[in-house]
């Protein structure tokens, strides 16, 4: 099995949940069986009982599970049938480690963040991608994880803990980190500025985790420069920088993406 993961920084609402259902396309162009995560942290157990206005519009799926509107683009995208299982939250993961914590599962320890809420996530995310979620009984190839929110919310400090672990354990060659950011244009000056990047790249790399894959978002197509520019502060070589810009449709987000280099690390 192998494992994608998709974060975000400098700001939230860049885009993650298109880019990781994109990515997911691309990868089921070639063969390869695809399935998806969706990592809130938030306390609340799913989407249910959150205002629309907060948190946007609620799906819910075949399961009847009340989940993130990203779930709802991994199914039209990738053509798949996900479960409540399929959207991991704080609160979901808590309830289980505090019921366990009840039944004794844990021989009186002292049950803390480290590891036993870490080693939660880790085994919720290892079981729940080896679910078959494309009509046929067979798990899939590869695992899409994206994790909502931006890199240094308090709140995602644990899930980012447990990926770091996970990366680990499921060795290098099997997790690709593609972190999507912004790159944001001074109406006054004009000039694409990449500090906002470089300081989210350096923040995740002080959480021990180094993307593999940098998805810039702007408004117009980067230039050549700032990859080179972005490419030296943020350590990611030039062919592995990719341009979300803005486009008319969605639909247009696959064909960006589809770039060599970058595809060859998936």
């Amino acid at each position: 099995m192998k494992y994608v993961l998709v974060t975000g920084g400098v700001v939230s609402g860049l885009g993650k949940g298109v880019t990781a259902s994109s990515i997911g396309v691309l990868l089921k162009a070639c063969g390869l069986r695809v399935t998806s995560i969706k990592i809130d942290p938030y306390l609340n157990t799913d989407a249910g009982t959150m205002s629309p206005f907060e948190h946007g519009e609620v799906f819910v799926l075949d399961d009847g599970g009340e989940v993130d509107l990203d779930l709802g683009n991994y199914e039209r995208f990738l053509d798949i049938k996900l479960t409540r299982d399929n959207n991991i939250t704080t609160g979901k993961i808590y309830q289980a480690v505090i019921n366990k914590e009840r039944k004794g599962d844990y021989l009186g320890k002292t049950v803390q963040v480290v590891p036993h809420i870490t080693d939660e996530i880790q085994d919720w995310i290892e079981r729940v991608a080896m679910n078959p979620v494309d009509g046929t009984d067979k798990p899939a190839d590869v695992c899409v994880i994206e994790l909502g929110g931006t890199i240094g919310d308090i709140e995602s400090m644990p899930f980012i803990e447990a990926l770091g672990q996970f990366s680990y354990r499921v060795g290098a060659g099997n997790f690709c980190l593609v972190h999507v950011s912004l790159v944001p244009v001074l109406t006054v000056v004009g000039e694409q500025k990449t500090k906002p990047t470089q300081h989210s790249v350096r923040g995740l790399r002080g959480l021990g985790l180094m993307p593999d894959i940098l998805a810039c978002r702007s408004t117009q197509p980067l230039e050549e420069n700032v990859k080179l520019k972005l490419s030296q502060f943020c350590q990611v070589p030039v062919s592995n920088i990719v341009n979300l810009h803005d486009v008319t449709n969605i639909w247009h987000i696959p064909l960006l993406l589809r770039i060599r280099e970058p595809m060859k690390l998936f």
